[in-house]
């Protein structure tokens, strides 16, 4: 049954959207309502329930992060070569439940076993479902896009509601309530995907089907589940102790970089400009995402003590606000922006990708001095403004939609074919970076005052937001500065 339709029939599609995108758009969306749910709710319930100082708090929430990302690269990696991308969405979203059911038994006693299999999970789930979507497309299809689209606002969606309502069940009612609705999400969406899978023809099937006996292409298949079993234990370790996390870190980064210069070596001088350009981007990536990933680890505690309850008179949970405000700005400003560029582009004026990427940090900046600046608008309790505080969030999303467009395309753009593979990879571990020196500048912002005050929380945290704008500004001059040189290595890449 589920080979009656060919590719080809999925591709030949009438209309603005291919009916399998909107399966797609409800898996996707329900499970980032699972994995922003769980995200939201990391910092404050290792605060407030395990009782960690911030600073570890902060610590432990990038390396979870970080292996996350790491693992998404992973992940990708059997589904190209093993399972195909149809059963690595399944065994990921059987293990992202599993971990979210045992957090909802007893998170307390369970956490660090929960949340190793939601990010083993995750690995498995995450990289593999936007390939289907383009699967669905012909190349040269000019729907791509507004496909693309259609789907962004999914996982948006999923991380607005599951980013508000998981945090404030949590803090509001049960921390168990809270972790067993990311499992019910998750299990909704994978139920979801059995219910139409049939309707994706051979998109998503192993590619060993072609090439192994049944027997073996299984002997591979259980390899995996078990082997991703199997490693379970040493995740726990390694999020449990951060400082194992930090081997894993010095180590996975120069190892993967020395095996690309070793790759350059064979390709030819066109190749290696391009390849350059594409570090430059790595390279800048992980300063974004190590400044925009605060929103988990200290904005999400700075939310959690310092902030008042009312948005614009409404009365709302601070923390659901962190969580979910970026979500809501994107779905209502994303395709404003795309609008934005299109006009520029009929005008020859749309910057190119590495002016883009430097307007991203400007923007980063910007909001930053905005986050510093709540600590202007603090009552003498050391309680400041949630509207200002919403504010920065409207600016930080501006940052955000000059960099998204860029990312996995330019990576593509940039590598010789033979490299793709290599190079999506370094760009997911670009992000896991990003995660963990998040944590790190997170915990070198907590107070070093034992017991300290709300107030002297809010100038801590503010303090250090004011050296991340001053940091981020700096990231993005440097980047305009160079945009001629990084375009000429580019060669004719935009």
């Amino acid at each position: 049954m589920r080979d009656q339709l060919t590719l080809d029939q999925i591709q030949s599609f009438q209309g603005k959207y291919p009916k399998q995108l909107w399966y797609l758009f409800l898996i996707e969306m329900w499970e980032r309502f699972c994995f922003y749910g769980m995200r939201g709710m990391l910092t404050v319930f290792m605060v407030s329930q395990l009782m960690m100082k911030e600073d570890v708090a902060n610590l432990q929430y990038g390396a979870t992060q970080a292996f996350v990302y790491a693992f998404t690269f992973i992940g990708g990696l059997f589904a190209d070569k093993i399972l195909g991308f149809r059963k690595s969405l399944v065994w990921g979203g059987l293990l992202m439940i599993t971990g979210s059911c045992i957090l909802a038994f007893d998170p307390g006693t369970f956490f660090f076993v929960g949340l190793s299999f939601t990010i083993i999970g995750t690995g498995f789930f995450k990289p593999n479902i936007s390939t289907m979507v383009g699967s669905l497309y012909k190349d040269g299809d000019v729907r791509r896009d507004a496909g693309f689209s259609l789907f962004y606002s999914g996982i948006n969606i999923g991380a607005l509601l599951g980013g508000y309502i998981c945090i404030t069940v949590a803090k509001n009612y049960s921390w168990n309530l809270a972790f067993g609705f990311a499992a019910i999400v998750m299990t909704i969406s994978l139920i979801t995907f059995l219910l139409t899978k049939k309707y994706f023809g051979p998109i998503g099937l192993s590619p060993l089907r072609e090439t192994k006996t049944p027997a073996k292409r299984k002997w591979y298949e259980w390899s995996v589940y078990l082997g991703s079993l199997i490693v379970i234990p040493f995740i726990m370790i390694m999020v449990a102790k951060t400082e194992y996390t930090d081997y894993f870190m010095y180590t996975i980064g120069p190892c993967t970089l020395l095996y690309l210069i070793y790759e350059m070596t064979k390709c030819n001088a066109i190749q290696v400009k391009k390849l350059m350009a594409a570090l430059v981007f790595i390279f800048f990536s992980i300063l974004f995402w190590a400044f925009f990933e605060q929103s988990g680890g200290s904005l999400s505690l700075f939310a959690a003590n310092n902030l008042e309850h009312d948005l614009l008179g409404m009365k709302l949970d601070p923390n659901g606000v962190n969580n979910s405000s970026n979500s809501l700005f994107v779905i209502i400003f994303a395709p404003l922006i795309g609008l934005l560029w299109i006009w520029l582009s009929k005008r020859k004026l749309e910057p190119n990708t590495v002016v883009k990427f430097g307007l991203g940090f400007l923007f980063l900046s910007l909001a930053f001095y905005v986050f510093y600046s709540t600590r202007f608008f603090a009552n003498a309790e050391g309680m400041t403004s949630l509207d200002v505080f919403t504010l920065a969030y409207l600016v930080i999303t501006f940052g955000e939609l000059c960099l998204s467009p860029i990312g996995l395309s330019i990576m593509t753009k940039l590598s010789p074919l033979k490299l793709q593979g290599v190079m999506m990879g370094m760009w997911f571990l670009a992000s896991a970076y990003g995660q963990y020196v998040a944590g790190i500048l997170g915990a070198g912002m907590t107070s070093p005052i034992e017991n300290a005050s709300l107030t002297d929380k809010l100038l801590s945290y503010t303090e250090g937001y004011k050296e991340l704008a001053l940091y981020a500004l700096i990231a993005g001059l440097v980047l305009l500065i160079i945009s001629p040189k990084v375009k000429k290595l580019m060669q004719e890449v935009h």
